[in-house]
């Protein structure tokens, strides 16, 4: 479907949708790059999509050959480990910041973990905010690093016109209305 030396990658804070896109993208047609070790569950119910080995990216990248042509789901955390020596589109997905946190509280809950409340929170939310902004200053110096930024309410609001602006951005190689239809708004439990 994409060029098949691309890597797309699929980024974010944990809790900001990335799943979400990656439901949409396989939606389309784009193969996804996972190993389903982390299956669904009451947080995530239509799945994680993840790799395990991106967990190691800062220290294995043997592979990102096998996610050429493919979607991969990395934290943003994990992006500056990405070498400049392959090819990438970025699809950076953005959320309010309180829907994250309270998203991750009630993983925390369900795991059986109190969260830290609401001091916690506003120190966690001011590290997150500060990583954002670093993340998306590193990336606008990169050029290698094409970017789009994706808002999880504006897919949620309007799946069809966000399905184009992705599809667009990957050179138009999708079907826009099975990824349109992959997002199930039901599933927006943290709103704020």
């Amino acid at each position: 479907m994409v060029d098949p030396d691309t890597i797309v990658v699929v980024s974010g804070l944990p809790r900001s949708g990335t799943s979400m896109m990656m439901q949409m993208l396989e939606a389309g047609g784009l193969e996804i790059l996972t190993d389903g070790l982390r299956t669904a569950d009451e947080d995530n119910l239509k799945g994680y999509f993840e790799y395990e080995s991106v967990k190691a990216l800062d220290t294995d990248r043997s592979w990102l050959p096998e996610a050429r042509g493919k979607a991969v789901k990395i934290i943003s955390e994990l992006l500056k480990y990405l070498p400049e020596t392959h090819t990438y589109r970025i699809i950076f997905m953005r959320r309010a910041m309180e829907e994250v946190l309270a998203s991750q509280d009630r993983m925390l809950v369900r795991r059986g973990v109190q969260p830290g409340g609401k001091a916690e929170n506003a120190e966690i939310a001011r590290v997150f905010r500060k990583h954002l902004q670093q993340t998306e200053s590193w990336l606008s110096g990169r050029p290698g690093f094409p970017t789009l930024y994706a808002d999880h309410r504006q897919i949620l609001a309007d799946p069809a016109r966000e399905a184009a602006r992705i599809n667009a951005f990957l050179d138009n190689r999708l079907d826009e209305t099975a990824m349109a239809a992959s997002v199930d708004a039901s599933l927006y439990r943290q709103r704020r």
